[in-house]
This record gives structure tokens, C-alpha cells and sequence, in this order.
């Protein structure tokens, strides 16, 4: 499931690949971009705003403030994922690992060719308009400017249920239903207990540091145990014994309303509702 460090870990990959080479193939497969091109340009940077992917290009030999420049924002959301292809010495064409129908995005170089596939959102903008798409995110905690203090400011006056505030975007940009499930029962957290009685300093202390952690790692690990089937606590466990107490883990949903409901974990002894 796409989260934080899987977006900054794509965009580190694609950066990578693209950074500094020219656009030689760009397609956007769905309305309102499909007529964007930006072949013959440059790939500035990608880089990652929360769960949010930004390319960046820029006019060859333009600076990174020309005013032309464009970015290619996109959003895994549940299901997204972007491949990187070496493209082929003698240009034959190169077989993608999912089926064609599924990619929105293709920006490619001579060297590589990047496809991202069923992605929730894509949109070529000017990257002076990007505030537009990612200006309501709150601090991300793989980001260079996190503010541990802005983001405990915001979370901490947020009066609802903690396992729904921590997954606005507008709190703490990057963590999504796996880490409210594992960092609330790490902490001995009820998820329907209030944001504001909730120690949010320590509760996102633990969060900036494993999910700066599992961003190197190819797995996300919660227990320190990377073996398959043994690196969450609760998420995905419902009815199997908690591995601290032994209770059996409980299942409900949880949202900001109900076509907003995500499915929460928790076991009902480690995480007490009083």
C-alpha cells in the first residue's frame, strides 16, 4: 500500500534515471493533460511532497525559476506505481510488466523510459501553480523542511478520533492507514481516543523515526522483524493472537465521514479504550 516512504522511495528511483537528461518521449493518458508535451525539455528533479509525485522540467539551459517551466504532478493513491525501463541499446521495444491499458504517464529519455500505471491522479501544470496541488499539506516527515513543532501543532487541536487525524494530509504529510494502525498500537493508543488527549509530540516522534527508517529499507518493517508475515503488529491481522499479549486483534472502520471510512487495527489489551 502506498504510503510516504513508498512515494519518496519512486521518486528517488526516478530522479535517479531522469534527472538532468532530455525528454525524448512524454505521454499523459487522460483528460485535461493529454496534450501536454514537453519533449525536448529537461528532467530538473521528481521529488516527493507527502504521498504526492512532482516532475519537474525545465526548458534546456533554462534556469529552475523560468517561468515556462512545467510539472507533471501525480498521486499513487491506492493502487499507483511507477516502473523504470533501461530502454534498449538497439531500440527494440521494451516490454512493460504491466499491461499497456493500465499506464497513465510515460516520460522517457534516451536512456530510460519511466511508466506510471493506474495512477488516481495525474495533471501537467505550471510548476509556478504548484502550491495548487500540494499547498494544503501539512509537514512531511521525509521532506527537508519538517517541522516537528508545526506538525504536533496541528494534529493536537484536531478533536476527533487520533487514527482519523493522523491520516489528513493537512496535519502530517506521508502517513496513511498502515502507520496509524502500527504507531498508535506501538504507543498503547485506543485509534477512537481523541487527538487532543493524545501525546502527539511523542506519538509522532516514533512515527518521523520509523517511517525514516523503512524508507531505506526494501520492506516496511514495524516489528524489526523483516521476515515475510512477521513485520506488523495489527495491520492486516484481524482475529490472529497479538504477538505482545496474545489477545485476539480487532477490526472496525473509522473516517471523517462515512464515505471516508478506513479500515482500523487494534488490539483491544495493549490499546484499552479507558
Amino acid at each position: 500500500m502506498p504510503e510516504g516512504d513508498t512515494v519518496h522511495r519512486a521518486a528517488r528511483r526516478l530522479h535517479a534515471a531522469l534527472a538532468g537528461h532530455e525528454v525524448t518521449r512524454f505521454e499523459i493518458r487522460v483528460p485535461g493533460s493529454a496534450n501536454a508535451d514537453v519533449r525536448g525539455q529537461a528532467v530538473r528533479e521528481v521529488v516527493a511532497r507527502g504521498k504526492h509525485l512532482l516532475h519537474r522540467f525545465a526548458p534546456l539551459g533554462a534556469t529552475a525559476s523560468a517561468p515556462d517551466s512545467l510539472t507533471l504532478h501525480s498521486h499513487l493513491k491506492m493502487e499507483g506505481e511507477w516502473h523504470t525501463y533501461r530502454t534498449a541499446a538497439d531500440g527494440r521495444p521494451i516490454r512493460w510488466r504491466k499491461p499497456a491499458y493500465k499506464a497513465r504517464a510515460i516520460v522517457g529519455t534516451r536512456q530510460w523510459e519511466t511508466v506510471g500505471f493506474e495512477l488516481a491522479m495525474v495533471e501537467v501544470l505550471p510548476t509556478r501553480e504548484e502550491e495548487r496541488v500540494v499547498g494544503h499539506l501539512g509537514p512531511d516527515p521525509l521532506g527537508p523542511d519538517w517541522d516537528a513543532e508545526e506538525a504536533a501543532r496541528r494534529l493536537s487541536a484536531d478533536q476527533r478520533a487520533i487514527h482519523v487525524a493522523i491520516l489528513d494530509q493537512r496535519h502530517v504529510a506521508g502517513f496513511g492507514n498502515v502507520y496509524a494502525s502500527e504507531l498508535l498500537f506501538l504507543r498503547g493508543i485506543h485509534p477512537e481516543r481523541p487527538a487532543t488527549e493524545v501525546d502527539v509530540p511523542a506519538l509522532l516522534d516514533l512515527g518521523v523515526r520509523t517511517i525514516r527508517r523503512n524508507v531505506e529499507l526494501p520492506v516496511r518493517v514495524f516489528t524489526g522483524d523483516s521476515r515475510p508475515g512477521r513485520e506488523r503488529w495489527v495491520y492486516g491481522r484481524e482475529r490472529r493472537p497479538c504477538r505482545r499479549c496474545g489477545a485476539l486483534i480487532l477490526r472496525s472502520e473509522l473516517g471523517a465521514d462515512p464515505t471516508k471510512l478506513r479500515v482500523v487495527y487494534w488490539c483491544p489489551r495493549c490499546q484499552p479504550a479507558d
